[in-house]
């Protein structure tokens, strides 16, 4: 069995509640599991308000594994995934959400894939039976739809935050305010080794969703528009 080093990437805002049943989720999987030899715990505080850097701290003084990348301002998941993966020491990245949707056993399955074939560029996670309210599931399914008619990345669910990628591939792409959700089809579009895997999703214990349905549906149509001109420059410069 193939074991590696792994860096796990985490955005946190105003999760406060969240975090210890977290925590308390995360840390026995990635100590047990079978296929991790180093790992560390990039947690990136995107601007809270509340309690959450004082949550954070109280898990980082427990585990020298566990840094935390805290930012005045909230400035978005792109940028904080962005930021942990450039202070990140491992080639292997990991990015999961702060907030319980997604199962860190799950993590293990993303894992078990990369360990059959460790050419994977991207082992990324696909949500079923979405525990979200009716607008977000629907508005979701429309713009994947969508983007998968322009960029024909072959994914179901790009704003699944559960993802396993190579950080050489990841810095290769131009950075833009939303690229955590074009990260498949920039893998696809760069010719890249990509595996989709259907992973579990679970209801909202504490906290508010941060979604914003219409004003992320014009800015991703912009962004669309740019990955495309990307991807297409990049195949022309081939």
């Amino acid at each position: 069995m193939n074991r590696f080093d792994l860096s796990l990437i985490i955005p946190f805002y105003n999760e406060e509640e969240n975090i210890s049943l977290f925590f308390n989720e995360l840390i026995p999987i990635i100590t047990k599991s079978n296929y991790i030899k180093n790992y560390e715990i990039i947690c990136i505080n995107d601007g809270s308000i509340d309690n959450t850097l004082n949550k954070l701290k109280f898990f980082q003084s427990n585990s020298n594994l566990i840094k935390i990348i805290n930012l005045k301002n909230n400035l978005g998941q792109s940028n904080a995934i962005n930021l942990g993966v450039k202070s990140s020491i491992f080639e292997n990245c990991l990015t999961i959400d702060g907030d319980c949707q997604n199962d860190p056993k799950d993590i293990n399955l993303l894992l078990h894939e990369f360990s059959k074939n460790i050419n994977f560029d991207l082992i990324a996670g696909e949500r079923i039976n979405r525990k979200d309210n009716f607008i977000k599931r629907i508005s979701s399914r429309i713009a994947n739809k969508f983007r998968n008619i322009i960029l024909k990345d072959g994914c179901t669910d790009t704003g699944c935050s559960l993802k396993f990628f190579k950080k050489s591939a990841f810095i290769k792409f131009t950075y833009f305010n939303g690229i955590h959700r074009f990260l498949p089809a920039l893998f696809v579009g760069y010719g890249l080794k990509v595996k989709y895997l259907k992973v579990n999703h679970r209801y909202r214990k504490f906290g508010q969703s941060k979604y914003g349905t219409f004003k992320r549906l014009f800015k991703g149509l912009f962004n669309l528009y740019f990955v495309y001109r990307e991807i297409k420059k990049y195949n022309n410069e081939l």
